[in-house]
């Protein structure tokens, strides 16, 4: 055998991920509403592209709905959604970016590096990290801290104003002052006294309860501003633990009160705000936009993108040939060039994404028909791989297009991620349920126990066998605290105090 160098030439075959390819793969992740973000951004660094109508030519639009019958039709409904168009783009796009058969010529290949040459802000990045909240800057709401400064500017002054700035700035948007009041005295190099004092008075401010610094005094607070503040109800906010735990003869016996008091008390009690500070300055909940909509029309159903959402894309191609026509120098050319073929690309990867998108919703209304037409009761076991197998894609490329999406149908609105769930065994031997369909049951039971007999999880597990659901306590339990259901001993407690309240 011989150790001396030597050249070898090799033939071998492997997968390049480019970046064009890598970028379409990513817009499958995105929701419209990003999508929307990233063609602005596009449209800003290409004048080859035009986001809204035009009249370049007639352009077929993207996702329009159509008819298909889950029962009588072909196997594959996606097919009648798209018409039968091509879908060559789908092989391109159906990969998984986990497997070591993609071959990286260099680090800008690579998926985390492709965001700053290709204009992508993040696969989960949405529109309000690229610019300012519209809606938030024409709420006019007042922030909790700029009200209470509007309050110390008019009440103290002086070096009291600045202890009492530095308090505001330590309240969280609860209302509650999050360092002891020692720390703030040593950082201010003031007296613990004076601090004392100047907290006294920012307690006074509006919303009443504000500058707390813990739950007892808030409500303490709460309860001086309306002059209940007596013996009696000081022992019950002292014994806040007590009240949790619904433990009332020992309350009853603390307090030095009798039954009636006891409730007039406790209904007093929960007529206060435990978080005064939320009322100011929250930041709005962003609305849910759904990226589609399902609808019953004759036997089946139709799937279709929101198109509110995605601006038309447009190449302007009449732009092209005035540019390219003129004078030009090599490297102008070659700029031109490469913005008309980015452009051709992204108007393709749009197109093909739709389709995809569409092609994979499709699937999951045909095997979730029976929630869509009986409810929840009825959502069957699913998982990415049995949909991926149906349309004859990876699961990763499933996996992606339920990223971030939502659905609307006449059930109300839902992610994708909903549909897939998994199975619970039946009892009698048929078909398996979903865990969705087990959670509506014990919901639906625990909704309905009496107030007086109250449901444990065993008792709950009899009541789901007799249902036809096989499935364990601890699983009961597991569902259960899911929901943001109390055991038990914590629901006959709350129980109590509604009917002391």
């Amino acid at each position: 055998m011989s150790l001396a160098p030597r050249l070898d030439l090799r033939q071998s075959q492997s997968l390049v991920m480019t970046p064009q390819l890598q970028q379409a793969i990513k817009l499958l992740a995105l929701s419209n509403l990003e999508i929307e973000t990233f063609i602005a951004e596009e449209v800003e660094r290409n004048p080859l592209l035009d986001a809204g109508g035009g009249d370049d030519g007639p352009s077929e639009p993207i996702g329009d709905a159509e008819d298909f019958e889950p029962r009588d039709g072909p196997a594959d409904a996606s097919e009648l959604i798209l018409g039968g168009g091509e879908a060559s783009g789908e092989a391109a796009l159906d990969v998984d970016l986990a497997t070591e058969a993609f071959h990286h010529d260099s680090a800008s290949d690579m998926i985390g590096g492709l965001d700053g040459s290709l204009g992508l802000n993040g696969a989960s990045g949405g529109a309000s990290e690229d610019g300012p909240d519209l809606d938030s800057l024409g709420s006019g709401e007042l922030s909790l801290a700029d009200h209470l400064l509007a309050q110390a500017g008019s009440t103290v002054a002086g070096p009291d104003l600045f202890i009492a700035q530095h308090l505001i700035d330590q309240i969280d948007e609860c209302g509650y002052l999050t360092v002891a009041l020692r720390e703030i005295a040593d950082r201010l190099g003031v007296p613990l006294a004076r601090v004392e004092s100047v907290l006294a008075i920012i307690q006074t401010f509006d919303p009443t309860g504000v500058g707390a610094r813990d739950l007892a005094e808030c409500l303490a607070l709460q309860a001086k501003e309306a002059d209940r503040y007596d013996p009696c109800m000081a022992r019950l906010i002292d014994n806040l633990e007590l009240v949790a735990r619904g433990d009332l003869g020992r309350l009853r016996r603390i307090c030095n009160v009798d039954d009636e008091d006891l409730a007039d008390m406790i209904r007093e009690l929960r007529s206060y705000d435990p978080k005064p500070g939320c009322r100011y300055g929250g930041d709005p909940v962003p609305a849910v936009t759904p990226d589609l909509f399902v609808a019953r029309r004759g036997q089946g159903w139709a799937v279709e993108i929101n198109a509110a959402t995605l601006p038309r894309l447009l190449v302007n191609r009449a732009y092209y040939a005035e540019v390219s026509g003129g004078k030009q120098d090599k490297a102008s050319k070659a700029w031109l060039t490469d913005m008309l073929a980015s452009a051709n690309w992204l108007v393709k990867a749009l197109d093909q994404r739709q389709r995809t998108i569409i092609k994979v919703a499709s699937e999951i209304v045909k095997q979730q028909e029976g929630f869509f037409l009986k409810g929840v009761a009825h959502l069957r076991p699913l998982t990415l791989r049995q949909v991926a197998d149906a349309i004859e894609m990876h699961e990763s490329t499933v996996s992606r297009v339920t990223s971030n999406k939502y659905l609307s149908c006449a059930r109300g609105l839902f992610e994708l991620k909903y549909f897939f769930t998994s199975a619970i065994q039946s009892a009698d031997g048929g078909e398996a349920v979903s865990a969705e369909a087990v959670k509506s049951a014990i919901k639906a039971l625990i909704a309905a126990e009496d107030p007086k007999k109250i449901l444990s999880d065993d008792t709950l597990v009899e009541l789901l066998n007799a249902k036809g659901f096989d499935i364990a306590r601890r699983t009961v339990a597991k569902y259960r605290e899911a929901m943001g259901i109390g055991s038990s001993v914590q629901r006959r407690r709350q129980k109590a105090l509604e009917g002391a309240g």
